[in-house]
């Protein structure tokens, strides 16, 4: 076995130590003998690791049950149980025009959450930064939580991140969110942050609380304002080289839809073409300067407008061909709409399924996720349990 791969003292510690962590995160209290059927631990391995996670401040004992009164025959059991306070992580979505922070405890359960918009669009870099560490410390003022006590931060952003948190700045779109904010923020509060695509933070976010559970072959699809899609094979997240895996370009060549734009974004300009040829329709008596929003058009159609219920026919067409090259390109199980209209898509999902099959030979499950649009900060928060689950030995943890 190579250097590189020999499981040393201190790998094993680690692999230990996350081990026992996930099956304390996902439990109120556990027993030594139930951490020694999760995880195949030894007794004495399984206690050593508790010990030094009790010392390190991850975990707490628990009064047992003859100590509190209970009768219990034999040697009492010790129990244990994750001290979710400890410290906190951050899920940060950082879209076009806000920045949203989500504070976790050690459990990924939200504690507190903040958003604040960007200035405009023509803004610095430092201004960009500033608007985003300023949101992140209202956030944790609003729990009284210092900036010390955040063990890690996951930031999902509109733009290609490859397998090393760079970001692929080749087009002007995604070249605003290249301001440098890993530094900046390591060095304002020391704070370990990991940078990623939104839609791959969605996906983790879905397969870990959402409609996915379970699913190891997934496509999350994010189809708001532009299509961007996340990708998990075998359980695994795709990137691609540069971090373009999922990117939705290709749907400029694609018959039937033609361009990136996504649910919100056509409902408001198609109602808006209607409008304009003087149709009749009920969106007319909602309509300001002509223009609708989207969450309009779905009213509009589920009150039995037909020309609502027209607009949304085509937009269950275009997102059957859609999905339907995302499973002909990476064959997944089960597809996902997600991010803020996935809860309107739920009327057009018996729709898009049936034209599916058209489309490709492949047709595969589709779902509409039930996280709305904080699916990309569930998925970050996510993505920062999974950093400090695996650093839990270099991690320092500060009491409040």
């Amino acid at each position: 076995m190579s250097e590189v791969t020999a499981a040393t003292p201190q790998l094993l510690r680690r692999v230990n130590a996350a081990a026992v962590l996930d099956v304390m995160r996902t439990s109120d209290v556990v027993t030594v003998t139930e951490l020694m059927e999760s995880t195949g631990l030894t007794r004495a391995t399984a206690l050593a690791v508790c010990e030094d996670l009790m010392n390190r401040g991850w975990i707490r004992e628990l009064e047992n049950q003859r100590d509190s009164g209970g009768y219990q025959k034999g040697r009492p059991a010790r129990r244990f149980a994750l001290d979710e306070a400890a410290g906190f992580v951050l899920g940060v979505d950082i879209g076009a025009v806000k920045a949203t922070v989500v504070v976790a405890d050690l459990r990924g359960n939200t504690v507190s959450r903040a958003s604040q918009p960007f200035p405009g669009e023509d803004i610095t870099a430092a201004e960009r930064i500033d608007v985003i560490n300023r949101t992140a410390l209202l956030a944790l003022h609003s729990v009284g939580a210092s900036p010390s006590r955040v063990l890690a931060a996951s930031v999902g952003i509109a733009a290609p991140v490859d397998r090393r948190g760079n970001v692929l700045a080749s087009q002007p779109f995604w070249r605003q969110f290249d301001v440098g904010l890993r530094t900046a923020l390591h060095e304002l509060h020391g704070w370990a942050v990991l940078l990623e695509n939104d839609a791959n933070l969605a996906a983790l976010g879905e397969r870990w609380r959402g409609s996915a559970v379970g699913v190891d072959d997934l496509v999350v699809l994010l189809a708001g304002e532009r299509m961007g899609a996340g990708l998990i094979e075998d359980g695994r997240l795709l990137h691609g080289r540069h971090g373009g895996a999922g990117e939705m370009a290709y749907l400029d060549l694609v018959e039937g839809v033609g361009s990136t734009l996504g649910v919100a974004g056509l409902a408001r300009t198609w109602a808006g073409e209607q409008l304009a040829l003087g149709v009749k329709t009920s969106l007319r008596k909602v309509a300001k300067d002509g223009a609708v929003s989207a969450e309009q058009v779905f009213e509009a159609a589920a009150a039995g407008d037909a020309v609502a219920v027209g607009l949304l026919e085509r937009l269950a067409e275009r997102l059957a061909r859609i999905v339907a090259t995302l499973s002909t390109i990476h064959n997944p199980e089960l597809v996902v709409i997600g991010g803020a209209v996935a809860h309107s898509v739920t009327a057009m999902l018996d729709s898009i399924a049936q034209k599916i099959p058209a489309h490709t030979a492949t047709p595969p499950r589709i779902a509409a996720s039930p996280l709305g649009d904080a699916v990309v900060t569930v998925g970050a928060v996510r993505c920062a349990l999974d950093y400090v689950e695996a650093n839990s030995l270099d991690l320092e943890l500060e009491k409040a």
